[in-house]
């Protein structure tokens, strides 16, 4: 069975479980956002801010307005570029913010991704700085928005679990909405017929003992247009993403899984459980036994 690359791909971004907050704002407020272990997003429920990066001008986001900003770089949500902001942390997974004054009222639901730091992720990889969807233009997107609000208004047993779980389908609708709009990089190469099927036998298979020639060949492309066109779409070439992809695959499976590391190692196309170890401490920083016991 061929794997979704895209499912397969959020599903090994995170490495906890997501965090969500509902913020009810009256002006004049401000929150700041960011530099952290991590990415998110933000949807206005209701009102409209200012998203403020510096050297970057002021962004108005209305009502339906969706942004995620891929880099976790710090940014504000403010009433106006004057207000003088919190910075906003979340402790639990499932949180209520009440700030500001008693001017108007803004509702911003907010979501944060965990992900390891200094990890370049294919998913996040060829995203812009800021994804902005102006709204309300999807469905899905918004409904599953509403099932977010209401579970953390509610706050009814097992709420944690739902939000968690909303939080996670939010990702993969709002990268739906943008790919939709925006065929460039990794988009590009999962809808290209060739390296599209190229990507899904990589994450189909990754302990395959896969080859250039092989690959170019199954998909019935000369060896050297097919480099041209894997690394064109992808960004990097198919052996060096095969690598990254399999030491995400193996992070992750130390993350939930106590199989032996000489188990994991196969299972992303290793034999020698040094040569795993190596790859794996090129990629993290940190040998595959330390990093199950930190990340375990």
């Amino acid at each position: 069975m061929e794997i979704d690359v895209l499912s397969d791909a959020v599903a090994a971004l995170t490495v906890a479980p997501a965090l969500s907050v509902q913020l009810r704002t009256r002006a004049p407020w401000g929150l700041r956002f960011g530099g952290r272990r991590g990415f998110g997003f933000h949807v206005v429920v209701h009102g409209e801010c200012l998203l403020l990066r510096e050297g970057a001008r002021p962004m108005v986001l209305r009502s339906g307005d969706v942004v995620l900003m891929p880099s976790g770089a710090v940014h504000t949500l403010a009433d106006s570029a004057g207000s003088e902001p919190l910075e906003l942390v979340v402790d639990r997974r499932v949180e209520r913010v009440t700030v500001g004054g008693e001017g108007a009222e803004t509702v911003v639901v907010s979501g944060a991704y965990r992900i390891e730091p200094g990890v370049r992720h294919p998913l996040l990889a060829g995203l812009p700085e800021v994804v902005h969807l102006p709204g309300p233009r999807h469905d899905r997107l918004g409904a599953a928005v509403a099932l977010l609000c209401a579970e953390i208004e509610a706050r009814d047993p097992g709420a944690d679990a739902i939000a968690t779980t909303l939080v996670d389908a939010l990702l993969v609708y709002i990268l739906r909405a943008w790919h939709d709009g925006n065929a460039t990089g990794w988009t590009a190469a999962m809808t290209d017929q060739a390296i599209g099927h190229t990507l899904h036998r990589m994450h189909s298979a990754p302990a395959e003992p896969w080859t250039v020639d092989g690959l170019a060949a199954e998909i019935g492309l000369a060896r050297a247009t097919f480099l041209r066109r894997f690394t064109r779409l992808v960004g990097e070439p198919p052996l060096t993403y095969l690598t990254r992809w399999r030491m995400i695959t193996a992070a992750r499976l130390l993350r939930r899984d106590r199989a032996p590391l000489a188990a994991v190692a196969r299972q992303v196309g290793y034999r020698s459980e040094f040569a795993f170890a190596k790859a794996f401490k090129r990629e993290y920083g940190i040998a595959p036994g330390a990093y199950r016991t930190q990340r375990g």
